[in-house]
This record gives structure tokens, C-alpha cells and sequence, in this order.
């Protein structure tokens, strides 16, 4: 089976499940106040992450060093945002998995193996020299 297809139907049926199992403890009302809150919460502090890896790379871009480890965490960081408003606590634990600067870098380094990428960075080594040219005459 197509595991994008099991996504589109598991996720749902799994935040249906979970939000049926914490209603019950907790009670309706204080689910649907628990789902506002760590959407409100989880965007702001995804606002907040947002801004420091925009500063982040921009002082990455003076500095003349790509900023590949800022992009794919700005990307995370939109996908971390559209999980938290998402309503659902499975979306809301992996949105804000996604969001913490520690577990973030983690799952970047876990799926896309930078550590090489920014080692290599570092170690480059550039001579520089001088092309002189001599005339035929010369000779």
C-alpha cells in the first residue's frame, strides 16, 4: 500500500482516537481548550524560531558561509507550524518536536546526514596564486 496513503488515513484516525481517549479523562471542553492552546503557543514559539533562523542565516550570508543547516531548519519550522494548527495531539507532539531548536537539529541530521556537508565546510583550504604569462620573445 502507498505510505502516503496510509498517512492520509491513519493520521486522521489516529488524532480521532486520541482526542475520543483525552476527551474522556479530561472532558470535552478542556480538550477543545487544550487544542486551542498548543496551537496558539506552538505558533508563537514557532514565530519565534522562524525569526532567530532568518537572523541566523543572514549573519551565515556575511559571514560567506551557505546556509544549508538554516534553510532545511526554516523549512521544518513551516512544517512544524502547519502540524501545530493542525488540530490533534499527535500533530501537536510532532510539531513541536519539530519546533525545539535540540530535536529539530536531531531530525535534520537523523534524515539529511549534514554533519559531512558542514565538516567539509570547514576544511577547505584555498591557495592562492598568481598566473604570469610569458611572451614568446622571452623564450
Amino acid at each position: 500500500m502507498n505510505p502516503l496513503l496510509l498517512a492520509f488515513i491513519g493520521i486522521p484516525a489516529l488524532e480521532v482516537f486520541l482526542m475520543i481517549k483525552i476527551g474522556g479523562k479530561i472532558g470535552a471542553f478542556n480538550t477543545i481548550l487544550l487544542i486551542f492552546l498548543t496551537a496558539i503557543v506552538g505558533l508563537y514559539y514557532a514565530k519565534l524560531e522562524g525569526l532567530k533562523t532568518l537572523r541566523s542565516g543572514i549573519i551565515g550570508s556575511y559571514q560567506n558561509k551557505l546556509p544549508i543547516l538554516e534553510i532545511l531548519s526554516g523549512a521544518s519550522i513551516a512544517i512544524a507550524a502547519v502540524f501545530l494548527i493542525i488540530p490533534g495531539f499527535f500533530t501537536d507532539i510532532l510539531g513541536f518536536l519539530l519546533v525545539i531548536p535540540t530535536t529539530r537539529m536531531i531530525l535534520i541530521k537523523y534524515f539529511f546526514k549534514i554533519s559531512n556537508i558542514s565538516k567539509k565546510e570547514n576544511n577547505n583550504k584555498t591557495l592562492d596564486g598568481e598566473i604570469i604569462e610569458k611572451e614568446k620573445d622571452e623564450l
